[in-house]
Parts: structure tokens; C-alpha cells; sequence
């Protein structure tokens, strides 16, 4: 049988992360379990990869959420001076820019576009503020898991991971821009876009604000 059969909220098997917490509750966080031993591991390196998804990065509010969070990675279990026990490690994030009552009209209309209406008719009842576990905050657990996998990963096999937003509706980035043997983080994170190719990132920042300013996403 498949362990992750009927849950929504619990992925992998020999490396299994279940995330937990809603948009504007006390905070979100993950219970990542299967990680071995002996393992060096500090919230610092983790908090390397939420500040590359967190909301509130300077000049990054005109394409995105207004919402400003710090996403303080905290571990809860599973590390002992530094290191992994090979027990289930638990990661949360308190959230603090949380406003519920800006979303008192959402309970009775759901949102075009969010998951408002698919909860509601699957579950009989959803969380109005903020679409709850529908949130792109429920994408912090799965983001701080991904920091502990790709360290083992590149720890123990060399494997190093790099992607980038090649295209925003129509604007695409050229392919002969991005050099596949020499592409970097650095590289993609020179823009708020996370497009490697400047002048492609920057057509793709107008193409998101045209969109806002019609109060349209793309």
C-alpha cells in the first residue's frame, strides 16, 4: 500500500515530509523524517533557502504578495550540537504579518484563481483567511525539507541543484542565454525574477506589473 495514499499533506517514502500549519494561524512548519544521522545541520542553513521564497525581499512586493514575514526557521527535534539523530526533525516558522480580518468578505465569496471553492465543495469547510493550507505559505515546510535533502544530496553524491523561471506567459528566455555547464544561484538570484538573463527578467517584471495593474495574474 501507499503510505501517502490519503493524505494531502505528507509526501515520500523513504524521505518523508509532512507539512503542517495554515496561512494565518500561529505559524507553518514540517516534520521531515528519514534523514540519517551524524549529519551536520543548523537552522542557518536552512534559513538560506527561506530567504530565497520569503515574502517582503526589497522591491519584490511589486510582482508579489504586499506580506512581510521573516521566516525564522526554528528545529524543534531530531539534532543534537549540530547534527542529525536520525529521528524525525521538526521545522517551524512562526508567522507574524497576519491579518484574518482583511479576508471577512472571502467567507462568503471564494476567490477566483485560489482553492477557496474546490475546499469548500470537497470539505464542507475551508479556512476563509488567507485560503488556509491552499496558502503559498504551506510551501515553507516542503522548501526547508528541500534545503536538508539537497544538502545530503550534495554531500553524499555531489549533486547540486539550479532552476530558474525561463518563462512568464509569453516572454521566454532565449536558451542560448543560459549556459547549462556554468549556471549558478548567484547567477539566477541577481534578480527578483530568478531569470539568469537580465534583460529577459526585466520584460518579464513588466509583463507581471501590466497584469497586476489590470488586477490579472500570469
Amino acid at each position: 500500500t501507499n503510505p501517502g495514499a490519503e493524505s494531502m499533506s505528507s509526501f515520500g517514502r523513504l524521505f518523508r515530509v509532512t507539512t503542517f500549519g495554515e496561512s494565518h494561524c500561529a505559524g507553518v512548519g514540517c516534520i521531515v523524517d528519514g534523514v540519517p544521522p551524524r549529519m551536520q545541520l543548523t537552522e542557518a542553513e536552512i534559513q538560506v533557502q527561506l530567504d530565497r521564497r520569503r515574502p517582503g525581499q526589497a522591491g519584490a512586493g511589486s510582482i508579489s504578495t504586499g506580506r512581510n514575514e521573516a521566516d525564522a526557521v526554528q528545529i524543534l527535534s531530531g539534532t543534537e550540537k549540530g547534527f542529525t539523530l536520525g529521528t524525525p526533525i521538526g521545522l517551524f516558522v512562526r508567522n507574524k504579518d497576519m491579518r484574518p480580518n482583511d479576508y471577512g468578505d472571502m467567507s462568503q465569496i471564494p476567490r477566483p484563481s485560489h482553492a477557496d471553492f474546490t475546499y469548500q465543495m470537497k470539505y464542507g469547510f475551508r479556512a476563509s483567511s488567507g485560503g488556509g493550507r491552499s496558502s503559498a505559505r504551506e510551501t515553507i515546510g516542503r522548501v526547508a525539507a528541500g534545503a536538508i535533502a539537497e544538502k545530503w544530496l550534495k554531500q553524499k553524491y555531489g549533486v547540486e541543484i539550479v532552476s530558474w523561471v525561463s518563462a512568464v506567459g509569453d516572454v521566454k528566455c532565449p536558451d542560448s542565454e543560459v549556459n547549462l555547464d556554468t549556471i549558478s544561484r548567484d547567477q539566477v538570484d541577481q534578480h527578483m525574477v530568478r531569470c539568469p538573463h537580465i534583460p529577459t527578467a526585466e520584460t518579464m517584471t513588466e509583463t507581471i506589473k501590466a497584469a497586476r495593474a489590470e488586477e490579472d495574474s500570469i
